[in-house]
């Protein structure tokens, strides 16, 4: 059995947490919106068409905000076209998913579905086949209260109050040869710049999202921040970040290490960041929007799912439906994980997706919805972490990888709430053959006397929950942790994701 120790102290912080760090993404990509969170046809749906089940899960995720409407979907997005009278509403072909946008779901209906699932509304505008104009129409629609001919449009079409969308995403990954209207960093970063200035003239107030990279992984990379952010730094808030993992040719040690990818990712576009800061001599410091974040695997889609063919163009065909694993479950928590870390800069992160598309929410149209395995680490960790993340010393034995080199057995997160008082700590076990017990230092921290773990594992790494299983695997109570004195101690299954909290 492998040993680890981490130590706590309220007195050291990372940062807070901002509660945007637990978003979610809405795209309009196969059954995502049709038969999956809206379905007018089915026993548990409400007077405007959403499944209830749908609903209640994404409410048990605690989702904060809903990154909308795309994703590769709003390069081809025209606005105009999700508002109004659905008879009225065309019907437009969407290229980046080979698939057919019918409009039935619009602006308007996924503004209340927001208001039933309890998050606030974060909107992509279209930089890659339109421009600053067509954004600044669709803010002056979103958030104008009243007296002009597209405020009043809105109003017209049933919503007298504006949206009063806070956060706004300037394109999405224009740095891929995949998106429509692709262009170069410097071409990017002069639209980007001129778009935001515009938007801010017309309201102040708003927070805005620069494309970072796609991939920490494209021959751009880290360049295409310096570049973009040099033309943007005074205009914007954040720069993002997308980054998707998968097992490849049954290295599951590597796989189970993707996080390490993440932490590096994350702090080289901090880096980056600040160094543009500098040049300029700013006292402002912009954030990360790590606004796509999964497992997902990449190589399924371009073997089984793509759809090709002029005459093939499906309305919510079944798309990107990857079915998780417990493996897929520890990496995905390990990822929570080191956004928690990063705390004092991502301070806005979208899960993509959340229903049906490499979700943690499943559908069957006319049948029942479930949870896969993702599910459970993000609405327990979006449940338990509040207040601030906590410098850790962590030490702890370490395995080799193929794709990243020597890596720790364990990593881990903790957040401390001096409010309240309540403490969370978050662990994975990489190793796939091992228990390890973990010693939890906590005699900085005053007044706990009970504690309470769960763990996600299995005998299997690879089971899932299925149509025909959906609670094949669950959260399990950890029945080994214990408090004495000023220590918590804990054993973690092989591979393995755990909820440690303090009372």
């Amino acid at each position: 059995m492998q040993h680890a120790r981490l130590t706590l102290d309220p007195s050291f912080t990372v940062g807070r947490i901002n509660r945007n760090i637990f978003g979610g993404f809405v795209e309009h990509l196969g059954r995502h919106v049709y038969d999956g969170i809206y379905e007018p046809g089915h026993q548990s749906a409400d007077d405007e068409g959403f499944r209830q089940d749908v609903i209640d899960l994404v409410k048990e995720m605690g989702v904060s905000t809903i990154r909308y409407p795309g994703g590769n979907f709003v390069s081809g997005f025209r606005w105009e076209d999700s508002v109004g009278p659905r008879e009225e509403r065309p019907t437009r072909l969407d290229l980046a998913w080979h698939s057919t946008e019918t409009n039935q779901v619009g602006m308007h209906e996924f503004a209340s579905w927001l208001q039933k699932v309890d998050s606030d509304l974060m909107l992509a505008v279209n930089l890659g086949t339109r421009g600053t104009s067509e954004a600044l129409d669709l803010l002056e629609y979103s958030n104008l209260p009243k007296g002009t001919a597209l405020a009043d449009q809105r109003m017209a079409n049933g919503r007298p109050d504006p949206f009063e969308v806070k956060i706004w995403c300037l394109g999405n990954e224009m740095d891929g040869p995949w998106q429509l209207g692709h262009r170069s960093a410097e071409d990017y970063g002069k639209l980007a710049a001129i778009t935001a200035r515009a938007m801010r003239q017309l309201d102040p107030s708003i927070e805005l999202v620069a494309c970072g990279s796609s991939s920490a992984h494209m021959p751009t990379f880290g360049e295409w921040e310096r570049v973009v952010l040099s033309h943007t730094y005074d205009v914007v808030d954040y720069i993002s970040c997308h980054a998707y993992y998968e097992e490849k040719n049954g290295d599951l040690g590597s796989f189970l290490a993707s996080a390490v990818d993440m932490d590096h990712f994350i702090e080289s576009v901090v880096a980056t960041a600040d160094h543009v800061k500098a040049v300029r001599g700013s006292s402002k410091t912009i954030n990360i929007s790590f606004d796509e974040w999964n497992v997902w695997y990449i190589s399924r889609f371009e073997n089984v799912d793509k759809i090709e063919g002029l005459d093939n163009w499906p309305v919510a065909p079944r798309l990107l439906e990857d079915c998780y694993s417990v493996a897929d479950a520890v990496v995905f928590g390990n990822l929570m994980i080191s956004l928690l870390k990063h705390a004092d800069r991502v301070t806005s992160a979208s899960l993509a997706q959340l229903v049906n598309v490499i979700a943690p929410i499943m559908t069957e149209p006319g049948g029942p919805a479930w949870r896969q395995t993702t599910f459970f680490p993000f609405a327990i960790t979006s449940k338990l972490a509040q207040g601030s993340v906590l410098e850790l010393k962590l030490d702890a034995g370490t395995y080799e990888t193929g794709t990243y080199g020597v890596v720790p057995l364990v990593d881990a997160v903790a957040t401390h709430d001096d409010a309240t008082g309540s403490t969370a700590v978050f662990l994975v076990n990489r190793s796939q053959t091992e228990e390890v017990t973990v010693t939890i230092d906590i005699a900085a921290l005053n007044g706990f006397s009970s504690v309470d773990a769960q763990s996600l594992y299995d005998t299997d790494v690879y089971a899932k929950n299925t149509l025909e299983e959906p609670e094949r695997v669950t959260m399990k109570p950890n029945t080994t942790a214990s408090i004495d004195g000023g220590a918590v101690t804990v054993t973690l299954p092989p591979v393995s994701w755990t909820a440690v909290s303090l009372a």
